[in-house]
């Protein structure tokens, strides 16, 4: 099954489509609007007592009006990218050709007036409310002029002159009120757009939360056939084809239980398994919408994933009692170490007596140590990681190692692998604790017998490109049983070993987003590796938690 790959938020398309949209209408307007002038100049009769002047200089107008739209309209998706420059354009073709035919189509002047108000509100649509107020002016100017110019003077003239004035105030507000409602159209489209953006985004959250889910979930129907199943159940159904719906086949346990809980309302909850080589589980059930059967939600959770937890609960518990005890322990084993040391000084002692103190005095080191260790799993800090020139700071940790501990005869040397400098996002302080915990370990295991121990701290780079860390030695190595097992708390093969150490570094690794393992070294020896988080995969982790 794959996951399913979120989409990016993109920009709105809502408001080029509108604008194609509204130039196609403006376009097949004009088209219809040039037919009727081609009409109204080859209309051999008369309207309302008046007839057509000069039939030739009305064709010699309309029909390259015509011939305007018609290209206009094959045009129209190629001019949608400059929209404002092409549709201004056509505006004043428009006002042109309108005033053109009321000069030679003055009995028809009314509707053509009326016309032209379309051309001029679509156009407002697209334009800003500067340029379609300039427009409605120069379409009014244009009424206007013709109204002066056909009869002067006369009462027929001062009555187109009012008809003409009537109309410019209807063209302006006309185009006020169709960019006010083209504005807040595009706004809610815009709006709508996004919103349903923001759905399916949701949705696609929704849906790769859900087949991430380590609880298995299945929706079945009332024909106990299934709809949708997530990952999970998917595999603790034994990883079934893609054609193999029916719940009663796939699954019988499962859908007899499923038939139990709809006809008595009781849940079996007892652990079982639904296929070979899966781990058992626990079916729990849930309808889709209340007192409704026809859809239900099956949750199987798996017994291993709440073996775990449970676990993890113990031993947090645990954790936190050992550390109350620890603090209670740590006073009384104080006065007794005190008391051993002051016996230590006697004069009086002879030789079994001081064997039987310095006894006492190993183990009550011993104890501190499991009490250190303790406390510091119960009061783990948050990592505060920065950039670290891995060369630089191994070869600071060595040189600080080797002033603070005698090594004797045992070598401890640095290693930095390539001629760049290798970089990694670490806690400085967390770093050094799981570093001295490892050459701690090398040092004092990780010899022959009879020889001194040969420890490196090795800082590079991995194949592809991230930063690593290695301690190695040249000792006896971990047997494969062993190393199975040494990352686990309280497990120790050594006499005076806490168990704790090795857990304790790997859980302040995890804590700085790097992991730790264990190595077995061709020829004999030990590596643990150390692999660290690049400087930018750490930076883009942190955006990513942040967003």
């Amino acid at each position: 099954m794959s996951s399913t790959a979120l989409p990016q938020l993109n920009a709105p398309r809502a408001i080029p489509a509108a604008i194609r949209h509204e130039m196609l209408f403006l376009n097949t307007f004009r088209l219809i609007q040039a037919l009727v002038y081609i009409g109204l100049a080859f209309a051999p009769m008369q309207i309302g007592g008046a007839s057509l002047g000069s039939p030739q200089l009305a064709l010699l107008v309309t029909l390259p009006y015509l011939l305007f739209a018609v290209a206009a309209l094959a045009l129209t998706g190629r001019c949608v990218p400059y929209a404002k420059a092409t549709v201004s354009t056509w505006l004043v073709v428009d006002i042109a050709a309108a005033v053109l035919a009321l000069s030679v189509i003055d009995y028809a002047r009314i509707g053509i007036a009326m016309m032209l108000a379309v051309n001029l509100g679509v156009g407002a649509l697209i334009l800003s409310l500067r340029l379609s107020s300039f427009f409605a002016a120069l379409a009014t100017l244009g009424l206007l002029t013709h109204a002066l110019l056909a009869q002067p003077g006369s009462a027929y003239g001062e009555r187109n002159l009012l008809e003409s004035a009537l109309f410019g105030l209807a063209y302006f507000s006309i185009t006020t009120l169709c960019h006010v409602l083209g504005r807040q159209l595009r706004a809610s489209e815009a709006l709508a757009e996004q919103r349903s953006t923001d759905l399916a985004n949701l949705s696609q959250v929704n849906e790769l939360i859900i087949r991430r889910m380590k609880t298995g979930v299945l929706l079945v129907d009332d024909a106990n056939r299934i709809h949708q199943i997530n990952e999970s159940a998917w595999m603790l159904l034994g990883n079934p084809s893609a054609e193999q719906r029916d719940l009663g086949r796939l699954a019988p346990e499962l859908s007899r239980r499923l038939y139990h809980w709809m006809t008595s309302g009781k849940l079996d909850e007892t652990a079982t398994q639904l296929a070979d080589g899966v781990p058992e589980v626990v079916p729990r059930f849930s309808r889709l919408a209340p007192n409704d059967d026809s859809l239900v939600l099956i949750f199987l959770d798996d017994t291993s994933l709440l073996s775990r937890r449970a676990e993890e609960l113990t031993l947090s518990s645990l954790g936190r009692l050992s550390a109350s005890i620890a603090h209670e322990i740590r006073n009384p084993l104080a006065a007794i170490r005190y008391s051993a040391q002051l016996l230590a000084e006697s004069e009086k002692m002879d030789t079994a007596d001081q064997r039987m103190v310095e006894i006492i005095n190993n183990h009550c080191v011993r104890l501190n140590e499991i009490i250190e260790n303790i406390l510091q799993l119960s009061r783990r800090e948050r990592s505060r990681p920065e950039t670290l020139d891995l060369g630089r700071w191994a070869q600071g940790f060595v040189d600080e190692y080797k002033l603070g501990n005698d090594i004797g005869n045992d070598t401890l040397r640095v290693v930095v692998g390539g001629a760049t400098a290798v970089a990694a996002m670490a806690d400085p302080q967390q770093l050094q604790q799981v570093m001295w915990n490892l050459v701690q370990n090398a040092l004092r295991y990780g010899r022959l017998p009879g020889e001194p121990a040969r420890v490196m701290v090795i800082a590079r780079s991995g194949e592809h490109g991230e930063p690593i860390l290695e301690v190695t030695d040249r000792g006896p190595g971990i047997a494969p049983k062993v190393a199975a097992q040494i990352f686990e708390p309280f497990y120790t093969t050594h006499e005076y070993g806490t168990g704790l150490g090795l857990y304790l570094a790997r859980q302040m690794a995890e804590a700085n987003q790097a992991s730790l393992e264990y190595v077995r070294v061709a020829g004999g020896g030990s590596c643990f590796r150390l692999l660290l988080t690049p400087p930018q995969m750490n930076r883009l982790a942190g955006e990513a938690a942040v967003g």
